[in-house]
């Protein structure tokens, strides 16, 4: 008897035909499972994956807003620039990458590895900028070789670009990248990594008018990180225009006027407290940080023992020497302790107790009143009046003109200097006030240090009536419509009360310093316009014995720090001021012939550009 058996009967096989048949359906079960998981709960989270590895969202940097001169001149504005850069998530061999790059922009594999480390810090979104500045044949290189460069981008920036960067660097500023604790004061979301911002002067007060808004674009690219197609853009609004007070002209006049010298000028208008002109010397091209500086320019910079990164208009702390005179007498007028006509017998010498105080002229200048003293410069007259005033009313005095104290510039980093008093010195120091240094004091030495701007609001105050006014630096700050943001008008700070006798009896004094023949600023006299100053020399160590000067020959044999300071302070017309100027010129020796010649040529420019 043959029996057929199916397999299938047998129970074992059934047995594993059903467990099987079981797992095959969990397996399949569970792929319909993932398959629904993967296409409706993770959909949106997918999709915005796919989204991420196929388009590139990059950030448009916003033009910088321009800045001009009074008369509309422009003084900073932007150029377009290429710079070279990658997307990191898009770099996979980047040792082979930075290989080419190097052979085709003939730079160093060290220099692109040195970049690639300092864009670490910026979001992984961002490009890393490897190159700036870039020119033209650059960027047709590798857009010529792009298949072999995943990742790689041409990017298209503003940067600053300085028409003329010798006249206004201090004025204008320079732009740095953003550093974390400037990152973390802004707003959430303003500002970001790698952004430039601005350092110092101008750029960094207005900052926030000057930035504008970024804008975006959106590619496309494909699996190495090429540019295929761009998908949405949204432009960038430029920052708003600043408008200065400052005469690029006369700027560029001062700065040529001084020539190789060191120093600063400013020039105010009296009556608005406008400043002209603003000059602060050796200068710096500020385009250096707008293509990005270099370690050995930076450190050229910063050893450069005449501080070119200074702007010694408002932080140059400076004694101001005889240009002080005027306070001084101005204070013993109005206390009563002088007359314009009270003659003090100048020998070339005053002793105070122990001490020995020496008039510059070492034969005297025999019996002197106020307008000699202010003509000649005698020391020994304001020693005397200085110190029957007593430092404190002095001091006061001075305070008033705006000496000692910060006078509200609109530009970052100004200082206050020193105006002492008897007060000041015991905080400062725990010791009490000597009469000695009151005589000191009383021609602006000793304690007694100001900025060039305080000296030119001072000389301004002298001209215009006793106004203080507050020096303005931005006439207005206009949107892209053409419409006004922000104006600036005058501020007066202070009045003065002095009589208009005393006032007066300063004045002719002051014009008595140009325009007559024992005047010590003969050098800033003009044919047509006639000047009032004052000459200043202001020592920077202890004044020589007589014996130690009767060894000196000339400038020469003294080292250029050890020179004084030459200063003057002047206004004009005279008779009717328009103008007042400062000049310090650091360690050159005489106000009346080095400082007074500087101003010259910069009042003889404004009257020339005022008759254009």
């Amino acid at each position: 008897m043959n029996l057929k058996i199916k397999w299938i009967d047998l129970p074992i096989v059934k047995q594993r035909f059903y467990l099987y048949t079981l797992a095959a359906v969990l397996v399949f079960l569970l792929l319909l499972l993932r398959l629904w998981y993967l296409q409706v709960i993770s959909y949106e989270d997918l999709f915005e994956r796919s989204v991420r590895n196929r388009t590139r969202m990059l950030i448009t940097e916003a033009p910088r807003g321009p800045i001009y001169d009074r008369h509309g001149v422009l003084l900073v504005d932007n150029r377009p620039a290429f710079q070279i850069s990658v997307m990191r998530q898009d770099i996979v061999q980047r040792d082979e990458l930075f290989e080419r790059l190097s052979g085709l922009l003939h730079v160093n594999v060290e220099l692109l590895e040195m970049r690639w480390q300092e864009g670490r810090r910026l979001p992984v979104y961002r490009p890393v900028p490897l190159l700036l500045d870039v020119d033209r044949e650059l960027v047709e290189r590798v857009q010529e070789n792009s298949i072999d460069l995943p990742g790689v981008l041409i990017e298209v920036r503003p940067i600053r670009d300085y028409p003329e960067p010798d006249a206004v660097a201090h004025v204008i500023g320079y732009l740095g990248e953003i550093t974390e604790k400037e990152l973390r004061a802004t707003r959430a979301g303003e500002s970001r990594g790698g952004d430039l911002v601005g350092k110092v002067a101008l750029e960094r007060a207005y900052d926030d008018s000057l930035r504008g808004n970024k804008g975006q674009q959106l590619i496309e690219v494909d699996v190495q990180g090429r540019l295929l197609r761009m998908l949405r853009a949204e432009a960038p609004a430029p920052g708003k225009k600043i408008h200065l007070t400052v005469d690029l002209e006369l700027q560029k006049a001062a700065v040529t006027a001084f020539g190789e010298r060191a120093g600063a000028a400013v020039v105010l208008n009296i009556h608005t407290g406008e400043v002209l002109a603003m000059v602060s010397l050796p200068t710096y091209n500020p385009a250096m940080f707008a293509r990005g500086i270099n370690p050995g320019e930076w450190r050229d910079l910063l050893g450069n023992r005449r501080n070119p990164l200074q702007n010694k208009a408002i932080t140059g702390l400076y004694p101001p020497a005889s240009t002080f005179k005027m306070i001084v007498a101005l204070a013993a007028l109005r206390e009563g302790i002088a007359t314009p006509d009270r003659v003090i017998q100048c020998d070339g010498d005053l002793v105070v107790g122990d001490s020995r105080f020496r008039c510059w002229k070492r034969t005297g200048h025999g019996p002197t009143d106020l307008k000699k003293a202010l003509r000649e410069s005698c020391d020994v007259w304001f020693y005397q009046v200085g110190l029957e005033l007593g430092i404190d009313k002095l001091a006061a005095a001075a305070k008033e003109f705006g000496l000692g104290s910060s006078l509200g510039f609109s530009l970052p980093g100004e200082r206050a200097g020193t105006m002492p008093t008897r007060e000041w010195k015991r905080l400062q120091m725990n010791e009490p006030w000597y009469a000695g240094e009151t005589v000191i004091a009383a021609i602006g030495q000793g304690y007694v240090l100001t900025t060039p701007l305080q000296l030119a609001v001072m000389t301004a105050a002298l001209a215009n009536g006793g106004k203080v006014l507050k020096p303005q630096i931005i006439s207005r700050i206009e949107d892209w419509n053409n419409q006004n943001t922000h104006l600036f008008e005058p501020e007066l700070i202070h009045q003065l009360d002095y009589s208009a006798a005393h006032v007066q009896a300063i004045n002719e004094g002051m014009v008595a310093v140009v325009n007559e023949p024992r005047g010590t600023g003969r050098h800033a006299e003009l044919e047509d316009v006639m000047v009032a100053g004052k000459t200043g020399t202001s020592q920077v160590v202890r004044r020589l014995s007589d014996e130690e000067e009767d060894l000196l020959t000339g400038d020469e044999h003294i080292p250029y720090h050890r020179r004084s300071h030459g200063l003057f302070v002047a206004y004009a017309p005279a008779e009717n001021p328009e103008i007042a100027v400062a000049v310090v010129v650091e360690h050159g020796q005489s106000g009346g012939g080095v400082a007074a010649p500087i101003a010259r040529e910069i009042i003889s420019r404004y009257f020339q550009n005022r008759g254009e």
